[in-house]
């Protein structure tokens, strides 16, 4: 059983900004205007946390013209959702089991 989580991921996707932009590429894929315009983060911002984003594996682009479209990678979210899943039931277990380690 998996009790570890992906701290690198999720200090990815603590920042608040980050969080909105996979939340809405989650429900569609979106070029930079879209999101520029969706969360009222100035450009540049939003290219630094989307490049952030695309080197954690988290979203992925698709060139389209002078577009560059982005798109979730669901499979690192399920991953990231069984882990924390994974975490959940070791803590049920040991909440039922009420094992202690003895103290010294």
């Amino acid at each position: 059983m998996m009790t570890s989580v992906d701290t690198d991921l999720i200090r990815v996707l603590a920042d608040p900004l980050r969080l909105r932009i996979v939340t809405l590429l989650a429900q569609e894929t979106l070029c930079t205007t879209h999101l520029v315009e969706e969360t009222g983060a100035k450009q540049t911002n939003l290219s630094n946390h989307l490049k952030v984003l695309r080197e954690a594996g988290v979203v992925e682009t698709e060139p389209c013209g002078r577009f560059t479209y982005y798109r979730l990678k669901p499979d690192v979210i399920v991953s990231l959702a069984g882990q924390f899943a994974d975490l959940a039931e070791a803590a049920r277990a040991t909440a039922e089991s009420n094992a202690k380690r003895s103290c010294p």
